[in-house]
């Protein structure tokens, strides 16, 4: 699997050389995440290669690496694992907003749903729903966002759905700088 290189984002800032000033003022913050905005994005190629090699690695089972073995499961071909299916969400994830994000990391995942298989050959993409967002009460300078990921098939099925929560930096806490 041979994927982009990411810039590494420390303590919420990208640091690709940059001023961390420079920077804050480019990146999504809290307040760029309304509760109830829909977002769509994303146009991830599941190939056969990656697939495998995913599943050789952390989840080998025949239905994931063998083609004949696909076919003859319930699944009917093969298909990725729903691991991988949740990294190629991180990816695109990744690739549409995180990494431009003042990210301040998250409190992990609510719940996942594998509803379909993603069969190779499919082309992911994600809608992203802002479910609710609120500043914490013991932290001002940091957003809690909860959204709502469906990745989609290429025909528009739902084939993942994922709640979670991602933690960003508020652009201006409690007023301050004002």
């Amino acid at each position: 699997m041979s994927l982009p290189t990411a810039t590494l984002c420390t303590s919420g800032l990208q640091t690709d050389g940059m001023s961390a000033a420079m920077k804050a003022d480019t990146l999504l913050h809290y307040e760029d995440f309304p509760e109830g905005e829909v977002v769509t994005f994303g146009a991830y190629e599941v190939t056969r290669e990656d697939v495998v090699a995913y599943a050789a690695e952390f989840d080998p089972q025949p239905f994931h690496l063998d083609e004949e073995a696909a076919r003859q499961s319930i699944l009917g071909g093969l298909c990725a694992s729903g691991w991988h299916t949740c990294a190629m969400l991180m990816r695109m994830m990744c690739d549409e907003y995180m990494l431009s994000s003042a990210s301040m990391g998250s409190f992990g995942v609510e719940d996942v749903k594998w509803l379909r298989p993603v069969m190779v050959g499919d082309t992911l993409s994600c809608r992203r729903t802002t479910l609710d967002a609120r500043t914490s009460s013991k932290r001002p300078d940091m957003g809690i966002v909860r959204f709502r990921w469906e990745v989609l098939g290429k025909t528009g099925d739902v084939l993942m759905d994922v709640t979670g929560v991602n933690l960003f930096r508020v652009r201006n806490p409690a007023g301050d700088g004002e």
